[in-house]
């Protein structure tokens, strides 16, 4: 009788070359402050020990060395935000110089995680967010495309970072204006390296340069990788990495929700 052949779960990828047993997880961003947070759901589901440690430190770009760039916020009919950061720091400059956001502004999002976080500085149902079906791009394009093609986009970024999004927007002619609203800064994590996790878990480009900054002789010798978002997926691949678990895909919306499918399926193997 012939076997059936499952599917493979497209959230994780090469499982054949993964460890045993996880037993040390590395989240490269801080510490969530509620005990009842998902990640500690997980440590003890699977009896895993997790390490929370940022990779990279945010610094803002003071307002007046924003006015050196010449953009005018005001002057653009929509925003696209491609993360926390980027939102924390458009609202962050918009509060210091005064700058009033008409309330026909447009959000357009890379997840809907993130549109969400919206809500942290705007009335939500209120105003005009979309997102992409499914944390890519080339879904975020996908609604943006349904718009009207006169938008005037503005692109939060980093100093360091000229993404995809901005990559795509030029290729579909789309008028943008890149804003850097904040750096980036690679974040002293040696010793914690040191100890060797089993899986080390990004969520921003800037994290995995990090990485290589602390230790320029990385290898990752059967370290599970993960991955939060197309940039961050990029990144990761970029740096010759062996890529294993990432997110957001249809069945793993969310970090946790990924890690939490690769650890079952591994202790089912």
């Amino acid at each position: 009788m012939a076997k059936t052949l499952k599917k493979k779960d497209p959230t994780v990828t090469e499982k054949a070359e993964a460890k045993k047993s996880i037993q040390t997880v590395l989240i490269t961003q801080p510490r969530p402050e509620s005990e009842k947070s998902p990640y500690f759901e997980l440590e003890r589901k699977y009896q895993v020990k997790m390490d929370f440690c940022p990779f990279i430190i945010v610094e803002g770009v003071p307002g007046k060395d924003f006015r050196k760039q010449k953009v005018e916020i005001t002057d653009h009919t929509a925003v696209i935000f491609n993360s926390r950061n980027a939102i924390d720091h458009f609202f962050r400059i918009v509060d210091e110089l005064k700058i009033k956001i008409s309330p026909e502004m447009k959000y357009f999002c890379i997840t809907e995680a993130i549109a969400l976080y919206l809500q942290k500085f705007i009335v939500y149902r209120k105003r005009k967010i979309f997102y992409g079906e499914d944390g890519t791009v080339t879904s975020m394009l996908e609604v943006i495309a349904k718009h009207k093609s006169k938008e005037k986009y503005i692109v939060p970024v980093n100093d360091i970072c000229r993404n995809e999004i901005l990559e795509c927007l030029n290729k579909n002619h789309l008028f943008y204006t890149e804003a850097v609203l904040y750096k980036t800064v690679c974040a002293d994590v040696k010793d914690l390296l040191a100890k060797n996790h089993d899986m080390i878990v990004f969520f921003t480009p800037g994290g995995v340069k990090s990485l290589f900054e602390n230790q320029p002789g990385f290898k990752q010798n059967g370290t599970i990788i993960g991955a939060f978002g197309p940039i961050t997926t990029k990144a990761v691949e970029d740096a010759g990495l062996n890529l294993q678990i990432k997110a957001p895909m249809p069945n793993a919306p969310s970090m946790v929700a990924a890690i939490d499918l690769f650890l079952n399926q591994l202790t089912r193997s």
